[in-house]
Order: C-alpha cells, then sequence, then structure tokens
C-alpha cells in the first residue's frame, strides 16, 4: 500500500467516491498528485442516499475525467444499520477496541468497493487506486486498517491478467490513512476544498440535515472544532 509518494504524470487512477468528507479529501490529493481521477461511487442501498448527490457534486468540483455510479444492492446481505433495519446507534462514546465494532459496519463493504474498483481500473489500464480510509479517527471498522489494505493490494497483483502478464503492478492509495480527522480538514482547506458539498451522516433527516449525534457526525464536528474551524453543512438545531 502506497501513501502517495510518488506523482501521478498524467496517469489514470480510479477513486472511491462516496460523497463525504474523506473521499473528497482522497480524490482533491490525487489531482493534486497529478493523477487524471476516475470517480467510482456505489449505490449499495445506504440509508444516507444524499452521499450519492454529494459524489456527483465533488465529481464535478473536481472535474473528473470521468464518475461512474455502481449499483449494488447490498440490503439482502443485511446486518448493518445503514442497510437494514438497525436503528443507526447515537451520543455512542468513541471505542477503538476491536471488539466493539458498531453495527454501523456493513459486512464486507471495502473488500466489494475495491474489488469494484480494481475491475475498472484494470479495464480502464489504470494501476493506482484511491480510497479515503482512516485508522486513526474512525468508528473502528476492520476494513479501515492498513493490514487489510496491504492484504487487498497484494490480492489485486495475483487476481488479474494485467498483473500477472507484466502489463502494470497495483498500487493502493490510502493517503489519509495515519492523519487524523483535524489533519485531513486542514488538508483540504490548504487544497481549497469547500466541504460545504460534502454530507457525512448515517442518519440524515428528511430534509437532509445531518442528525449530529451518530459516529460519524460526532467524528466529524470534532474534527473541524480540533482544526478550529466550523463544520459549513447543515445539522439538527445548527450543531454544525
Amino acid at each position: 500500500m502506497s501513501n502517495l509518494k510518488n506523482n501521478g504524470n498524467g496517469k489514470k487512477a480510479v477513486v472511491l467516491l462516496s460523497g463525504g468528507l474523506d473521499s473528497f479529501t482522497a480524490a482533491a490529493i490525487a489531482k493534486e498528485a497529478g493523477f487524471s481521477c476516475y470517480g467510482l461511487t456505489i449505490n449499495y442501498g445506504q440509508r444516507h442516499r444524499i452521499e450519492l448527490d454529494c459524489a456527483k457534486g465533488v465529481a464535478d468540483y473536481l472535474n473528473l475525467a470521468a464518475h461512474r455510479v455502481a449499483e449494488l444492492d447490498m440490503t439482502w446481505i443485511g446486518g448493518s444499520a445503514l442497510t437494514d433495519t438497525i436503528e443507526v446507534p447515537k451520543h455512542k462514546k468513541q471505542n477503538k477496541s476491536n471488539n466493539d465494532i458498531p453495527s454501523t459496519y456493513v459486512p464486507a463493504r471495502n473488500t466489494i468497493f475495491l474489488s469494484l474498483a480494481l475491475g475498472w481500473a484494470e479495464a480502464l489500464g489504470a494501476f493506482d487506486i484511491f480510497i479515503g480510509a482512516n485508522a486513526v479517527d474512525y468508528s473502528g471498522y476492520p476494513d479501515c486498517r492498513p493490514d487489510f489494505l496491504d492484504s487487498f493490494e497484494k490480492m489485486a497483483n495475483l487476481a488479474t491478467k494485467a498483473s500477472v502478464t507484466g502489463v502494470g503492478h497495483f498500487t493502493l492509495h490510502a493517503p489519509l490513512v495515519d492523519l487524523t480527522k483535524d489533519d485531513i480538514i486542514r488538508k483540504g482547506i490548504d487544497l481549497g476544498i469547500d466541504y460545504a458539498i460534502t454530507h457525512s451522516c448515517y442518519d440524515p433527516t428528511p430534509d437532509n440535515s445531518a442528525c449530529g449525534s451518530c459516529d460519524s457526525c460526532q467524528l466529524r464536528l470534532k474534527g473541524f472544532a480540533d482544526a478550529g474551524l466550523t463544520d459549513p453543512v447543515k445539522y439538527i438545531n445548527n450543531k454544525g
């Protein structure tokens, strides 16, 4: 796995784009490094569907080479507060214990998403994939850890025709993996990012206001506060 040490020099890269803060920042970093970016968003039946509109806005904002939305219904799998009838936990004290993975974890989500990105990358002749995964200020998801990301990169180079025939070597970039949320936000501000067009809430209201109390909102709000900034998105009771 790479933390983006090499310049893109116009090379194609597939960027997983959720419409949230982290993926926007990762995409902006990829563009700054000189990659020609192809954004991939997954409509997997998530309850926070506002992120799909935000992803399109981010793709337009960054003027990506292309943006695709893959339709993948994961609601039949269930097992997650984001795709099932399970209630989204609120006002939960952050706990990064490996034994306390929250109900918002979606079974195998990053494995599946990265596999789709890998397939598109191989078809495009792109050998760089970007993901906004973070292992510092996050909710404890196992598929955000560096060990997982390293393992996926190894698998990608064992499982693809392009790699085993010597056409190219796939590199998985996770430029945010070791950053705190406030560091991510500062990096984005330095890149000129407008975070007002992003959305991170797991349980938005009917008017798409952020709830302010789910894990994702709490981490985001703390990140802006630690960075000495005000989150520009709309929250219930103007918490942002």
